[in-house]
């Protein structure tokens, strides 16, 4: 998992926290935020730093090495892979953009960056991201009371309603990975805002009519 600064192991039935390595440690306005595994079992994690362009966005390898492998980024969040394994998504919150990249599953390369969704003047930001089997991107809508599937051009197919102000993330789940679940947060909103969506905080379960992609382990 990624901490504050730096990367460890959680131990999930004794809660023991193993630190791994150290990463912008001097960096003090910095954070880490979103973080997944591909099929390679190779953990990917980005930082933040609202307000200034300083994110990155990091590989760590099971053989123990650390990859650069994106700069200048604000909030780095929302992270997937196509079904084929030849598109990476990357989303900055910030900038209410979706990017996407070509990926190469043997070696780890991301290249040729492109703004796949572009949310700019909207009222709320993209956050965390699911990919389902048809290659759909399942993106939870901070501020956006909703989350909103996109197909692999960018197009917006489907907008769920929820009775929550800030969704945060979402995945497939479930026996036959047709239930989508959603994260959604309650931090930064006053009183008046929590009373308008009593929910917030709480996880929801939708059950679709769409297959989403297992879950990958990092590879010790």
């Amino acid at each position: 998992m990624a901490q504050r600064h730096g990367l460890a192991f959680l131990h999930l039935q004794t809660g023991e926290i193993t630190p791994i390595i150290p990463i912008e440690a001097d960096m003090t306005d910095n954070r880490f935020n979103d973080g997944k595994c591909d099929r390679q079992g190779r953990f990917w994690f980005g930082s933040m730093c609202p307000g200034k362009n300083q994110g990155s966005l990091y590989r760590y390898d099971p053989d123990g090495s650390l990859h650069l492998m994106e700069t200048g980024l604000t909030i780095a969040n929302g992270l997937g892979w196509s079904p084929d394994e030849n598109i990476f998504y990357l989303t900055d919150s910030a900038q209410q953009k979706i990017y996407a990249y070509n990926f190469e599953a043997a070696t780890g390369r991301i290249s040729d960056r492109h703004i796949l969704v572009d949310l700019a003047g909207e009222s709320f930001y993209p956050d965390g991201l699911t990919v389902d089997s048809e290659g759909n991107i399942w993106s939870a809508m901070w501020d956006g009371w909703c989350v909103i599937r996109f197909n692999s051009q960018g197009e917006e197919t489907l907008r769920i309603p929820l009775p929550v102000q800030r969704p945060t993330s979402c995945t497939f789940g479930g026996q036959d990975l047709q239930t989508l679940y959603i994260t959604t947060a309650s931090v930064g909103l006053n009183e008046e805002e929590i009373q308008k969506s009593f929910y917030s905080g709480d996880l929801f379960a939708l059950q679709t009519d769409i297959t989403g992609l297992p879950t990958d382990n990092f590879r010790l």
